[in-house]
Parts: structure tokens; C-alpha cells; sequence
């Protein structure tokens, strides 16, 4: 471990400010630089998100049956589903709810300091992930339990997708239809049933997309980058005091963990006029490389190197344009809290096994959280 992080993109942008890339049997263009990557995400004329399945990289025409909205959506049909997400997504800007975030985020890593040592990705990230996925959504927490089963990712944790993904439709068809009842408004799953668009209810395919990507994006994201914090920090120990030292801190200590994690390597974009520079015909698609444009040089003055207080910090860890994360803001906030947390219960880090994952694409690789983190926690006396 060390206070730089490698570019995975760098001489490949070098060379262009795009790069085709074998994804299974589909080659796709993959834009390279902060500026292209977020001109492409505005540019939902040339560049659609009106594809099933398709928007994801790799697609996921096996792992569900359903659109996921709001993200599988162009402009104007994507505004009026997001509106009716939105004010449960801003549930983080409530008082009451970040003091309950907060008492989350302590007494999971309360438990975690009672063990001699703990796996941080699935017994302490992911746990987190989905406790705090319950107080958003305003669901029980007892229902955590099978969300945890599902790893680290609802479709690719493990050599089944398919069936994981017929799994987390089933528990959300069944979900869905016990938020029927009406008696929890607060519940996302009786909310479903309440939105109405354009003057009529939600249809059940619309009810079972919005709830698909709930559940299946996002997940990735907070789990990736506490795992790098954690590591980050039981390298870095004076950095742990000094990102804590103020909200100010721990805000840019957060943007910059995301910016350097990447967790969401890119996302699909499909062509609708096709595009001769690209090399791309109707129908094909590009990739909008958030981790690329994280790292371009021409933005971010020695983006290798992990500065924990770097500011201005424009980075897009949380996507860019209209189909911007929902979830930012309560991964923000999470990540907030941990950092806190941790520097108020933590007084050391030790590393015991670490196992990177990492992703390849041609000759460019990454690394992208873990998929072990095992360490010992040594609680302030």
C-alpha cells in the first residue's frame, strides 16, 4: 500500500481520448477524458440510455427481466421517474435521519472491534452497506439479513449470475406485494404502490424496475471505497487524525476516496446515429469511463497521487448529467459518518491479509477494492 494510486487508462489516453475494448463477444468504445466522457453524458441524442439491459457493462439481458428505472430512461421520460424517487434519496439532509445514521455506522464498528480480527468487505462493509440501505429505504432491519447473503454484488458475486439475479427479483416481487398493504408509508416498498405518474399508478414492471436498481446499484460503491479507507488508513495513521479533524476535512477526505476508488468503472451508452470518429454504427455502444475521467491529467493535477484534503475536487465518482447517482448523497453521508466513527472508536489498523480485485480490460487493469480485507481493529481506551 502506498499514498499513489496507478492510472489504469494513462497510456492508452495518451494515445487517444478513446480506446476499444473486447467485453465479451461486443467491442466497445471506451472514452478516456473528463471532458468526453462527461460531454457523452449529456448527450443523450447520440449517446442513449433507452436500452435495456444495455446501459450496465457487461449487459444484463440474463440477470433480469425488467428495465431498471429511472436510469434506463432518456430525457423527458427520466425526469418524472426520478421525481418520484427523489424525496426518499433525500432523506440524508434530514437531522433526525443522520442521527440515526451515525448510530449505525458506531455500532457496527463496535462490533466489529469486539472480534480479534475482522474481515472488513463482507463483515463490516457490506453489513453497513445494508443496514444503512434499510434506514434509507425505511425498511426493518431484520430484512438485512438476505441482503448480506447476497455479497457484495446482487449479480456478480459468484459464478451464478442468473440465478442471483432470478433471486433478488423473486425477494422484490414478494417485497412489493407485502408493501400493498399501505400501513408503512415511510416503507419504499408501500411507496411504490402510492407514486402515480401522469395521474395512474405505477405498473408492476415499473414498481419491480425501480426497485431492481435500487437494490442493485450503489452496492459496490460504499462497500469499495470503506475498504479502501480502512486499508488507506492502517497505512496512514496520521491521515486517519487529520481527515477527522473537521465536517471541512472529512468532506474532501470522502470526494477524494471516491475519486481514487472509482467504484463504478464506466457505464454503457448506445448509438443512435452512429459515430465514424468512434468507429461505432447505430446500435453499438460506448462506454463512459468514470475511472478514466477521474484521472485526467488535464483536470486533476497529479491525479495518481491519493491527497486526501485536494481541492477543487470535480470528480465524477457519482456519474455526471441527468442519470447523476440518486444515491450520492446518502453514500456521502455514510462515508462521512465512517470516517468520524472511526476516528473517534479506532486507535490502530493492522493489516492481516489483503486480496485486491481488480478488472482487466485488454492490457489495461485496475484494482477495485478487495475481495478480502482482513485486519485487526484496536480499540481507543
Amino acid at each position: 500500500m502506498s499514498c499513489s494510486a496507478p492510472d489504469a487508462f494513462k497510456h492508452a489516453r495518451q494515445q487517444s481520448d478513446h480506446v476499444e475494448v473486447e467485453i465479451g463477444d461486443e467491442t466497445i468504445s471506451m472514452l478516456l477524458t473528463y471532458r468526453g466522457v462527461r460531454a457523452a453524458a449529456q448527450n443523450w441524442q447520440d449517446y442513449s440510455s433507452d436500452a435495456p439491459f444495455r446501459v450496465p457493462i457487461p449487459s444484463e439481458e440474463s440477470q433480469r427481466s425488467v428495465r431498471q428505472l429511472p436510469i434506463e430512461t432518456d430525457p423527458p421520460q427520466h425526469r418524472p421517474y426520478r421525481a418520484l424517487l427523489e424525496p426518499i434519496f433525500r432523506r440524508p439532509m434530514q437531522a433526525d435521519y443522520l442521527d440515526k445514521l451515525e448510530s449505525l455506522v458506531r455500532t457496527v464498528l463496535q462490533i466489529g472491534l469486539r472480534k480479534s480480527e475482522i474481515e472488513i468487505v463482507r463483515d463490516l462493509a457490506l453489513p453497513l452497506q445494508s443496514r444503512a440501505l434499510a434506514l434509507l429505504l425505511g425498511v426493518p432491519q431484520t430484512e438485512t439479513e438476505t441482503w448480506i447473503g447476497w455479497g457484495t454484488h446482487v449479480f456478480h458475486d459468484g459464478d451464478d449470475s442468473e440465478q442471483k439475479g432470478a433471486d433478488l427479483e423473486t425477494y422484490l416481487v414478494r417485497a412489493i406485494e407485502a408493501g400493498a398493504d399501505g400501513k408503512d408509508p415511510e416503507n419504499f416498498f408501500t411507496a411504490l404502490h402510492l407514486f402515480e405518474l401522469g395521474g395512474r399508478s405505477l405498473t408492476d414492471a415499473e414498481k419491480l424496475g425501480m426497485a431492481n436498481l435500487v437494490f442493485a446499484g450503489g452496492r459496490d460503491t460504499v462497500i469499495n471505497t470503506i475498504t479502501f479507507l480502512v486499508a488507506y488508513f492502517a497505512q496512514h495513521p496520521t491521515a486517519l487524525r487529520e481527515a477527522s479533524e473537521s465536517a471541512r476535512s472529512i468532506n474532501l477526505a470522502v470526494e477524494e476516496s471516491v475519486r481514487v476508488v472509482s467504484p463504478l468503472t464506466h457505464i454503457g451508452r448506445v448509438c443512435t446515429r452512429g459515430n465514424q470518429a468512434l468507429n461505432r454504427a447505430v446500435g453499438d455502444r460506448i462506454s463512459l469511463c468514470w475511472a478514466a475521467a477521474n484521472y485526467d491529467p488535464e483536470i486533476f493535477k497529479t491525479p495518481e497521487q491519493i491527497d486526501l484534503a485536494r481541492a477543487p475536487n470535480p470528480h465524477v465518482g457519482f456519474g455526471s448529467g441527468h442519470h447523476a447517482c440518486l444515491g450520492a448523497m446518502q453514500a456521502r453521508a455514510l462515508l462521512r459518518s465512517f470516517i468520524r466513527n472511526l476516528s473517534d472508536l479506532v486507535s490502530g489498523i493492522e493489516i492481516l491479509r489483503a486480496s485486491p480485485a481488480t478488472e482487466e480490460y485488454g492490457p489495461m487493469w485496475r484494482t477495485v477494492g478487495y475481495d478480502r480485507l482482513t485486519a485487526r481493529l484496536t480499540e481507543k481506551s
